[in-house]
């Protein structure tokens, strides 16, 4: 299967409730070009309405903040772990998660990204019990890097805020800019 043959998988997906509701599933887009996947927790209203993942509010903050880095967006693979917007744009559900989990995995093992930046404590805490560790609090874990496997790919998962989180509370984003820093001035160099 390739990355074409799953998101049409995932545009047509009936595994939970949320796909009643959604004008269009949100796989993900974006490029492996610099070997970096950014993941969220799911699709805001813009994102369902135009199907494309971090085109609204958030997705502005993301793409300004990694501008400022020199990142281009289309050099990263942009998605997140619930493909299907929850109604009011509340946290997912645990099943939620599950059901959409395999899309993810299976994105990595596609894309076999070197970095997954989770976006939040749904993608963190979703990511990190695939590597075997547990996540209580976004504080436990925000701000670090932690290598293992997901999907049969060795790779690194770091961890920073969800932009959504650092709009409604501006004083995160001096620490989600450093995040973002570190994470994309880390070490990518020595993949490539």
């Amino acid at each position: 299967m390739d990355l074409q043959e799953l998101h049409e998988q995932i545009r047509n997906c009936t595994k939970c409730p949320l796909h009643r509701h959604r004008k269009n599933a949100v796989p993900g887009e974006g490029s492996m070009k610099l070997g970096v996947m950014l993941v969220g927790e799911a699709p805001g209203a813009v994102e369902d309405e135009q199907g494309r993942p971090f085109v609204g509010s958030a997705g502005q903050l993301l793409t300004k903040s990694l501008s400022q880095l020199g990142v281009r967006r289309e050099d990263v693979f942009i998605t997140n772990v619930v493909k299907c917007r929850p109604p009011e744009n509340r946290t997912p559900r645990e099943d939620e998660v599950e059901a959409c989990m395999p899309y993810l995995l299976k994105q990595i093992e596609i894309l076999k990204p070197r970095r997954v930046v989770a976006l939040g404590l749904v993608s963190a805490g979703a990511l990190l019990r695939h590597m075997g560790r547990g996540v209580e609090r976004l504080s436990d874990v925000r701000g670090r890097c932690f290598k293992g496997r997901v999907a049969g790919v060795e790779l690194e998962v770091c961890v920073t805020y969800h932009p959504a989180a650092v709009l409604r509370n501006p004083k995160l984003r001096g620490e989600f800019q450093s995040d973002l820093a570190v994470f994309f001035g880390g070490g990518l160099e020595r993949y490539f």
